[in-house]
């Protein structure tokens, strides 16, 4: 069997018999074979590494969409970057379209916020960049672009409806960073379940901030230190509410009897805190495999001058994980 057939295989070309293909592939699972995707980029006009493009102070965020879209990588022979950038920065769309260059990238793999800068993505474009998004909607843009989508806006819905389900009335919102469309999301869940729940939306409830332990602690303390304080408090994410969580005990407050707290994302200390944090789970690391595994098969398709789609744009939808963060509303005192 020659090279190029085995390069063939490894490279998933067509024109190669299944069974010769077959043979190929179990040689390569019995040998334990990684192909070196730098030597294979140099080897070839065809790049075999790819980019993750992010700003995001949360960490389990990152570390979940770095695991997925490495899973992807790896198994379809890519290596991959990790680039951390400045998403305000007004120099960005170039700083990635030399990224791209210099680093020899096939494509980008693009997370919130810059997933959803319409002047950005125009840039890449015309650049001739090849990218895929992590955006936050409720169903496909269908813009033309690949992506992966999650569903926000049901899900704080669901965690806002948990609450007042619960009997609380007065429920605190704390934003994530507003740069990301996620927070407005989220925002809008809450805001919709207040509304068809009869519950007046209060301004003094809302407080701005980023996705940060920080920000948290300081937002519950604004929330906490009103005349009539809530008696719940719903976070943008895991790391805000864990920050909510802090102040509360700070304040000699028990949770959830004094004060109920949600989160969302299911970062792993959710699970950890005391006690553990009502949230909404999202699958980050599958959403990262299924960007990567998309743009893979974009770069192939082009690489091998077809047309036509390949793997379809995918939604995904948070699911509220109820824990012991979160109780019947504690009754008036007589």
């Amino acid at each position: 069997m020659s090279l190029k057939t085995v390069s063939r295989v490894i490279n998933d070309e067509p024109a190669v018999q299944e069974q010769t293909r077959e043979r190929v592939l179990q040689a390569v699972a019995d040998l334990g074979y990684q192909p070196d995707a730098s030597a294979r980029s140099l080897r070839s006009a065809q790049s075999y590494a790819i980019g993750v493009v992010y700003d995001n102070p949360n960490p389990y965020y990152i570390i979940g969409i770095q695991h997925g879209v490495l899973g992807a990588c790896r198994a379809r022979g890519y290596g991959l970057q990790i680039h951390p950038c400045d998403s305000s920065s007004p120099t960005l769309a170039q700083e990635l379209i030399e990224l791209v260059a210099h680093s020899r990238l096939a494509g980008l793999v693009l997370a919130p916020p810059m997933s959803e800068r319409a002047e950005l993505l125009a840039a890449l474009t015309s650049a001739g960049v090849r990218f895929v998004r992590i955006i936050s909607a409720a169903d496909d843009p269908k813009d033309g672009t690949d992506c992966v989508f999650l569903d926000d806006r049901d899900a704080a819905y669901d965690i806002t409806e948990h609450l007042v389900q619960l009997g609380h009335q007065r429920i605190g919102f704390l934003w994530g960073g507003k740069s990301h469309r996620s927070s407005w999301e989220r925002y809008r869940g809450y805001e919709s379940a207040l509304h068809d729940y009869g519950i007046a939306l209060d301004e003094s409830l809302i407080v701005e901030g980023d996705y940060s332990f920080d920000d948290g602690f300081r937002g519950a303390r604004k929330l906490l230190a009103l005349a009539q304080r809530p008696s719940a408090i719903f976070g943008s994410n895991d790391e805000i509410a864990a920050g909510v969580l802090a102040a509360a005990k700070s304040s000699g407050m028990h949770v959830p009897f004094d004060l109920s707290i949600a989160g969302f994302e299911d970062s792993p200390f959710s699970k950890q805190s005391w006690p553990p944090l009502t949230t909404a789970k999202q699958a980050t690391e599958d959403m990262a495999r299924h960007a990567a595994e998309l743009l893979i098969a974009q770069l192939r398709r082009e690489g091998r001058g077809e047309g036509g789609a390949g793997l379809a744009n995918r939604g995904f939808s948070p699911e509220l994980v109820v824990r012991g963060s979160t109780a019947p509303m504690k009754p008036a005192a007589g």
